[in-house]
């Protein structure tokens, strides 16, 4: 590759980090010539900057902070944006949880006040903190980090969603037991610390196969989980505090929707009544038996289909396009949202 077009190459992977502060009119100063020079010559940060820009067309919904001053969400996302560290370099696998884990330390700040508020489970804006500093913590461990939280006594061979839980409900009674602001220090450390490790930087390293969550996937998917889980919980958090969080970068739900595609045509199995899975903007992918025809064709968002996955719709709420055998198609829906650990 020649200098000129890995200088080109750079430059567009630089300009789609910084298409969210752009929508919001949150870039700095340099930031300002560049991203539309780059812009009005490439035609797919183009498209996706004009859709980030929608979607801030979008978040009217007001946000009312403790003093009862109200600010459009908009506004609000646009300041934590301004005030954002330098993103972290890293490989494709872990960009996805970079970008996760920045939205969230931009969102935090807003929950001054108000870390009672119910979130998701019986969890509020601290538990779910202190549940991604759990949930982070096992791939942290595999990647040489140590813990920031105590140990739990949980057996030899207990099935990992109990020890999951356990742990989760372990951390969330120590962190509990102190400030939030102490909470959102630790996970954002071990969150920097696993994007420092150099799995997060070589593809080759992280190409490993690790046992997590009970399924085995290079280190490089469980990157992609760990974006996935804070993506989720992000919303969740916005939706409390009453702010729209805007979504992934389509280049990053791509990477999620085949992550979780593959889960799924591993949980169905072969035996499974072959049903034609479309993402919208993705792929199309035959899941179940491969030694009979399609019996349905089942067509979801890529958004829809992360948030079934993720628990965060049902088989009876997702909106989806059916065709053909709707048992079959169901089938698909039911393993889909079977998947779900948040």
């Amino acid at each position: 590759m020649s200098a000129e077009h890995e200088g080109v190459r750079a430059e567009h992977e630089d300009v789609r980090e910084l298409l969210a502060a752009w929508a919001f009119g949150a870039l700095e100063p340099a930031e300002r010539r560049t991203v539309p020079a780059h812009l009005a010559t490439c035609e797919s940060c183009a498209s996706e900057a004009e859709r980030l820009r929608a979607t801030v067309r979008l978040l009217d919904g007001p946000a009312v902070p403790a003093n009862g001053t109200r600010r459009p969400a908009a506004d609000i996302l646009a300041g934590a944006l301004r005030a954002r560290p330098a993103a972290p370099r890293v490989a494709a696998h872990a960009a996805p949880y970079a970008a996760a884990v920045a939205g969230l330390r931009a969102l935090l700040p807003e929950a001054a006040g108000r870390w009672a508020t119910p979130v998701v489970h019986d969890w509020d804006v601290h538990a779910t903190v202190a549940h991604l500093l759990a949930a982070d913590e096992h791939l942290a461990r595999l990647l040489g980090l140590a813990p920031r939280v105590p140990p739990s006594a949980i057996p030899d061979g207990t099935d990992w969603t109990d020890a999951w839980d356990r742990r989760t409900a372990d951390v969330i009674a120590h962190e509990h037991a102190r400030s939030p602001d102490r909470t959102v220090a630790a996970w954002s450390a071990q969150a920097g610390e696993m994007l420092a490790a150099p799995e997060a930087h070589d593809p080759e390293r992280a190409g490993r196969a690790v046992l997590l969550m009970g399924v085995r996937l290079p280190v490089a998917d469980h990157y992609v989980v760990r974006a996935f889980e804070t993506w989720v919980h992000t919303d969740d958090i916005g939706r409390a505090l009453g702010l729209a969080v805007p979504p992934p970068p389509e280049r990053h739900v791509g990477q999620l929707v085949r992550l979780a595609v593959r889960i799924l045509g591993l949980a169905l199995g072969p035996a499974a009544p072959p049903v034609l899975l479309s993402v919208t903007g993705c792929e199309a992918w035959v899941l179940g038996s491969d030694a009979e025809p399609v019996q349905a064709e089942l067509t979801l968002d890529p958004y829809d289909f992360c948030l079934l996955v993720g628990g965060r719709h049902t088989p009876d709420s997702v909106p989806r396009g059916t065709t053909g055998d709707a048992t079959a198609a169901r089938h698909v829906l039911d393993r889909a949202a079977a998947l779900a650990w948040l």
